[in-house]
């Protein structure tokens, strides 16, 4: 196994690694280091009887799991017993995830019990079609969510408000990282153009070229703290955690004088950045369906909320209602007509999720009541 001066694992080996070994005298670094407090370590007390040991996720492969632990790096299965207990795929680990690890002394390391998430970020399973909807964790536990995209093409404003509502949902704060700020004569300008949507979220311009903004960026995730980066391919996200890491740690692909191309990224991965705190890696989506999301919403379009609790009528539909606030902003200019538009449209889509969900619960109860009936 090797490991990296800023990153957490790049082969790992089936069973735990000592602490020291020959060939790296330096020490493995804490689990506070990962994030571990007197929370986690409360909520883990119940599994320490059993033998069982802390470790956090950092990479997720197909069917196994790196994980660091208080003994060092190791990868492990989940066990049989979990996926018997799970109720879904929700229920299993995740990149962030805190698990509770049977080191097994003789055989392979396997994956006990997930403990309760603080945050995470979910979103509807792209493969979802027709009356079924799915959740899908992307990544967990993290405490600022980086909603990345680059200065060097146009900014997808309604693709970044999208990315925001994820963000709030998830329960962590929420910055905006605009990359490749090198490629913009006027980086300072965008920004300013953006800061209505943002609403209190702090906007971040950098470039991970010249280190314009790195120092910014390693401000907002302190020693034990996480971050995740969430935006499309080609934003910059893992020539990013290269720059904050200080190695060519994430495999990226060339890009034009624009800045446009895409990164190589196929998997989420946990690192740490040398002096600070940890990083989370995301494969850009193709696909950013909202799941459950109408607290985050109302977050990502706070001007929009607190406008609607001025219409005359606590039911108004904000067409042709009397004393509609809604409406008397987009006739003064107050409210951007593209911001209302793009609020609408991730307010269906939210209705529609729940309209699927309620069919497929009544689906369910009428095969539980055929069920029962047929006894």
């Amino acid at each position: 196994m090797s490991r990296t001066a800023g990153g957490l694992l790049r082969k790992s080996s089936p069973q735990l690694v000592p602490r020291r070994t020959k060939r790296d005298n330096a020490p493995v670094p804490t689990l506070e280091a990962f994030g571990w407090d007197d929370e986690w370590n409360a909520a883990f007390g119940p599994y320490r009887s059993d033998g069982l040991i802390p470790g956090r996720v950092a990479i997720q492969h197909r069917g196994a799991y790196d994980l660091v632990t208080e003994a060092g790096e190791a990868r492990a299965r989940v066990s049989g017993q979990l996926l018997h207990d799970a109720g879904s795929p929700v229920d299993l680990p995740v990149v962030g995830d805190w698990v509770a690890l049977d080191p097994a002394k003789r055989g392979s390391p396997s994956i006990r019990a997930v403990l309760p998430r603080r945050t995470k970020i979910s979103r509807r399973a792209a493969q979802d079609s027709g009356q079924t909807a799915r959740e899908q964790v992307v990544v967990a536990n993290v405490d600022v969510v980086f909603v990345v995209s680059s200065l060097g093409e146009d900014v997808n404003v309604g693709v970044l408000e999208r990315y925001l509502a994820l963000a709030w949902e998830s329960g962590a704060r929420a910055v905006i990282l605009l990359t490749k700020a090198d490629l913009e004569k006027d980086p300072d300008g965008v920004v300013s153009d953006l800061a209505a949507l943002g609403g209190e979220v702090p906007l971040v311009a950098v470039s991970a070229r010249t280190g314009f903004g790195l120092d910014e960026v390693r401000a907002h995730v302190a020693s034990g703290k996480t971050g995740g980066l969430l935006g499309p391919s080609g934003a910059g996200k893992s020539t990013l955690v290269n720059a904050l890491v200080g190695e060519e740690l994430m495999e990226t692909q060339p890009t034009d004088e624009r800045g446009a191309g895409r990164h190589t990224t196929t998997r989420r991965q946990l690192v740490s950045i040398p002096g600070g705190g940890l990083l989370i890696d995301n494969p850009g989506m193709r696909e950013v369906h909202l799941w459950l999301a109408e607290e985050g919403l109302e977050d990502a379009f706070p001007e929009i909320a607190e406008l609607e609790a001025g219409c005359r009528f606590s039911d108004c539909r904000h067409a042709t209602e009397p004393g509609c606030a809604i409406q008397a902003a987009l006739a003064d200019g107050t409210l951007a007509r593209e911001r209302w538009q793009s609020y609408e449209a991730l307010r269906r889509e939210l209705a529609e999720l729940d309209e699927k969900l309620a069919r497929r619960g009544r689906s369910r109860s009428r095969r539980g009541r055929s069920s029962a009936g047929g006894s």
